[in-house]
């Protein structure tokens, strides 16, 4: 998968080519809703885990290639990680908190009018991370991204329903590329990989 970037550029760069766009119908807009992510961590030491609540916002194109198929490209802020209860020689919960800028480019079916169908690859690059500690210790740090894997990527899937120029919907995301890519971060998170559902709004502007 370390050619992904390429490939999604040049998907990207088809996509947006006079060529391609003027020979299509394309929609424009913004989205946004809740994101449910987790990790599902498998270490030994991990006593319990629950899902991070937290959000994705941005752009989105739907260019239709006729009547009943197209595709969507998306430009998305997404936050991402876990929350997890260690136990050992302290007991301790640690907040996993990971923000992303997430590029799906998915296939869109409208069997019907008001539904659409959803799925495609996704590749997401980290901005940013940080833990919140609870329990024995508390407090609150930024991580070294050398300590993870920065690009993520993975598969989506979910459906829309359309009333109008707004569209609600629900999706799966299931990530492909592990996180961790240190000892420091391995012990804590194993081979574990992002796992997130979301709920939308978009609006077609």
């Amino acid at each position: 998968m370390k050619n992904a970037g390429i490939i999604l550029l040049a998907i990207i760069t088809m996509l947006v080519s006079p060529s391609f766009v003027q020979a299509q119908e394309v929609n424009t807009g913004i989205k946004g809703g809740f994101t449910l992510s987790n990790l599902y961590i498998d270490r030994d030491e991990l006593n319990d885990e629950n899902s991070r609540v937290g959000l994705h916002l941005g752009f989105f194109s739907q260019i239709l290639l006729g009547e009943t198929i197209g595709l969507q490209p998306e430009f998305l802020f997404t936050t991402k990680g876990t929350e997890g209860r260690y136990d050992g020689f302290v007991n301790q919960t640690v907040n996993f908190n990971i923000n992303y800028i997430d590029i799906p480019i998915l296939a869109v079916l409208k069997p019907i009018e008001i539904l659409e169908i959803h799925a495609g690859p996704y590749i997401g690059f980290m901005l940013n991370s940080n833990i919140k500690y609870s329990g024995a210790i508390e407090g609150e740090e930024s991580l070294d991204r050398d300590h993870f894997k920065t690009m993520d990527y993975g598969l989506a899937a979910g459906f829309a329903l359309n009333f109008g120029n707004i569209e609600a919907g629900a999706r799966y995301n299931i990530g492909l590329q592990e996180l961790a890519d240190s000892n420091v971060s391995r012990s804590l998170l194993g081979d574990s990989k992002h796992s997130y559902g979301q709920l939308f709004i978009a609006i077609k502007l």
